[in-house]
């Protein structure tokens, strides 16, 4: 533990120190020693305070007798990768100084040429290669140390600065379980709660193989009747309260799918309810189903029967990250809150629909058998015993860095790292593997004399399976700098599990997606030339939750967007979270060949590429205000149905409610559009200027200006939409457009304050939030029409 927390201090250290622009949250520190080196740590603190002050003093120093401006002169910011240089503090790019010599144009390198090394670079071979590595045993949140050394190291040989950045995070790890049914209290059955180890599949055998459970599941030893729930949604259980089924005092058995798996058991446990069993049904799993003649895996496309779901029951919708630091990061020393209301109080178990099915048998509620929901009668019991061990443990995040010659815009590309199972070749080191060759493409361009123009950086999270834990805490500790710096988040998770595109965005990025996926060449080439704009439908999600986007987009209001390719109706079937999830699976049935892998990696350089080299950032503000008017005519046709489910309230909630908001998005849309088409002009000229040196620099200053204003304006867009106090059930969540919703926790909701303050049939609450997002959208056409 010792040897944990030392290195934790260190790695920060040395991450604080080099970190562009870098400033933390401070945290109000727990006077109760944690640890047993927690004097150092606190010393380490005071230090790592002492030596920005006192670095900008001696910067500010040496500037005032050369008279340079460029603190480290032209291009030589790869020789200083990482500078703590507070923006807050009036360290920003000089406006008046053009960021290198041949800008507009692309520094060393055309873009052109830049994009192309991007197309050329991934491989199947090495994607392949990083897969193997990445899956070939477990790396569960806390335990994969190793991993990120590795990862570090890696980014090192490919020429990026690298570092790790640790949090102490509570979390739990699995000690004991068992279900059994009983009848008059002898065992009628008893479930294994183990998955089939596959000859065909070998780290389904592996020994040191992670056991099925749930991430922030509760302890307990419960007997009970049971009641099956369906798909556990508020729904879902306001029928059975309906039908008159009795709740309270019972076991609940789920089905996976519907809504996130925290709030199935959410719901259970506010109604009385003493635990939860949650399974996953083939009968989800479209036409690839052994009933319709297809063999399970290893044999074929279908469920393997014994697949076994596991993941995080953390109410996600309430708040990601550490349930005991919302807010703030997991730094040592950091004061602990109490889990109530953010866990669950009820113990739970996955498992897997091969044992589900007795279950089902026994309370006739399978297909083909008369329908009964149950519960079961007093005779007829399920024991469920679920132990846990609630430690504080460290986890490890890796940062790696190109600097760009302008240091206050930054393109943050993230993926995470650890996976319930050994394996994980679609969640997540699909995306792993895609971000490695990324990486890889950068630092060829980087090799080939391109110096970019805005700063990228990598991030590799751990604890994303138990709640978002790495990256909320590193948002968290960094929000200051976040908020002066970052133009937009791209998150790959899983990036190929099968041949559609999917993505979900802030759409100020929609126009950015639609043109970088138009470059490259879809791998099924079914007719020649065809991109992965051309098989994709164009949808483009809202966004919710479940990966590692949430504190960007919904905490810190940086613009966010979420690429992969996922399964169709027709595909194989993913075994999520499962054992299954495999090297083996991936190879045979997810993406043979690699060409998807290989597909979203080019997607997200060439995403990266346009945001941090185009003169002016090509967000579309307009794409934003379209957006507000399609969510706001969704929340006027969900207040007329709430309306005429409660009746009288139509009075009160009619269309003239949303009339002040209505108006503001109007006079958004018109800023919108203005302020698009003068950047687009900007754009135009600037990409019809002559090389440099023809243009004179006097000129070229003013156009950088001007791009500098607009491209400040842009990176400040989303953030407009904040409301500090944040949602009034859930305050971490900042975002007044976006939000998981309460009871989906992955699915987004838009308008969320409204929509909430709808549900509850608080009239009052409607009107408050029409105000505070008509309010904030007044904002974002203020900050375009200055």
């Amino acid at each position: 533990m010792n040897e944990k927390v030392n290195m934790a201090t260190t790695q920060r250290q040395g991450w604080g120190e080099r970190l562009p622009l870098l400033q933390r949250v401070s945290v109000e520190e727990d006077h109760r020693e944690h640890y047993p080196n927690h004097t150092v740590r606190r010393f380490c603190t005071i230090a790592l305070t002492a030596i920005p002050i006192l670095t900008l003093a001696i910067i500010f120093f040496c500037i005032a007798i050369a008279g340079q401006s460029d603190l480290f002169g032209d291009h030589q910011t790869e020789n200083a990768p990482f500078l703590s240089l507070p923006i807050s503090d009036g360290v920003v790019p000089n406006e008046h100084k053009l960021p290198h010599a041949t800008w507009p144009a692309s520094d060393g390198i055309s873009y052109d040429k830049l994009k192309q090394i991007l197309q050329d670079t991934p491989s199947p071979e090495r994607a392949r290669e990083w897969s193997q590595y990445y899956t070939a045993g477990p790396h569960l949140t806390g335990k994969n140390r190793s991993q990120a050394e590795w990862t570090a190291k890696k980014w090192e040989e490919f020429g990026l600065k690298s570092s790790i950045v640790s949090y102490d995070v509570y979390l739990n790890y699995p000690v004991d379980h068992r279900l059994a049914l009983l009848k008059d209290g002898e065992v009628e059955f008893e479930a294994t709660l183990e998955e089939d180890v596959l000859e065909e599949d070998p780290t389904s055998g592996l020994e040191d193989r992670i056991p099925t459970f749930h991430g922030y599941s509760a302890s307990g030893n419960v007997t009970a009747p049971y009641v099956y729930c369906n798909y556990g949604t508020y729904e879902d259980y306001e029928e059975l309260q309906k039908a008159g089924v009795e709740l309270e005092g019972k076991i609940a058995l789920i089905k996976y799918g519907g809504v996130f798996r925290g709030l199935k058991l959410k719901r259970a446990s506010e109604l009385g309810m003493v635990g939860g069993v949650i399974y996953s049904d083939p009968g989800d799993d479209g036409e690839i189903t052994e009933e319709n003649g297809y063999k399970p895996y290893p044999d074929g496309p279908a469920r393997n029967p014994s697949s076994v779901q596991r993941g995080s029951v953390e109410y996600l919708s309430v708040a990601p990250g550490d349930p005991t630091t919302i807010g703030y990061p997991s730094l040592p020393g950091a004061p602990r809150q109490s889990t109530d209301g953010k866990i669950p109080d009820i113990p739970s178990l996955p498992i897997s629909f091969a044992e589900a099915l007795p279950l089902l048998k026994a309370l006739n509620a399978y297909k083909g058998i008369h329908y009964n929901t149950g519960p079961t009668p007093s005779t007829l019991t399920l024991n469920l015993v679920n132990t846990q061990n609630y430690v504080t443990t460290p986890l490890w995040n890796v940062l790696g860095i190109i600097n760009g010659s302008i240091p206050d815009e930054v393109i943050i590309i993230g993926n995470h790292r650890d996976a319930w199972i050994a394996g994980g070749a679609g969640d997540p080191n699909s995306g792993s593997a895609a971000l490695m060759e990324v990486i890889r493409s950068f630092s060829a361009a980087l090799s080939q004399g391109w110096k970019p123009l805005r700063t990228l950086v990598f991030a590799s999270w751990d604890g994303e399976e138990y709640g978002l834990l790495g990256s909320t805490e590193w948002v968290e500790e960094y929000l200051p700098w976040l908020s002066e710096a970052t133009v937009a988040y791209i998150n790959v998770d899983v990036g190929a599990r099968g041949p559609n595109f999917q993505t979900s965005a802030a759409p100020v990025l929609n126009k950015l997606i639609e043109a970088a996926t138009g470059e490259v060449l879809s791998p099924n080439q079914t007719v020649a030339g065809q991109t992965v704009r051309d098989t994709w439908s164009g949808h483009i999600s809202t966004m919710g939750s479940g990966s590692d986007f949430t504190a960007f987009q919904d905490f810190a209001g940086v613009p966010c967007i979420d690429v992969g390719f996922g399964a169709g109706k027709g595909d194989p079937v993913y075994h999520y979270h499962s054992n299954y999830d495999s090297f083996r699976w991936m190879e045979r049935f997810g993406d043979p060949g690699w060409g998807y892998h290989v597909a979203i990696a080019k997607v997200v350089a060439v995403l990266a590429a346009e945001l941090m080299e185009a003169p002016v950032i090509g967000f579309s503000a307009t794409e934003y205000a379209e957006g507000l008017g399609r969510y706001l005519e969704s929340v006027k046709a969900k207040a007329r149905t709430v309306s005429d489910k409660a009746g009288g309230m139509g009075l009160a909630i009619n269309d003239d409610t949303f009339a002040p908001l209505e108006k503001a998005i109007t006079a958004f849309r018109r800023s919108a559009i203005t302020f698009d088409t003068k950047a687009a002009a900007l754009s135009a000229l600037l990409t019809s200027l002559p090389t440099a040196p023809q243009t004179p620099t006097a000129h070229l200053t003013d156009l950088y200006a001007s791009a500098r204003s607009t491209n400040t304006k842009y990176k400040l867009l989303e953030r407009q939409f904040l409301h500090a106090p944040g949602l009034d059930s859930r305050s971490w969540f900042k975002h007044v457009v976006f939000a998981p919703g309460l009871w989906t926790g992955y699915a987004g909701a838009t308008f969320p304050g409204i929509v909430e303050a709808l549900e509850e049939g608080n009239r009052t609450g409607v009107g408050k939030w029409v105000g505070i997002v008509g309010g904030r959208v007044e904002g974002a056409s203020d900050l375009l029409g200055e």
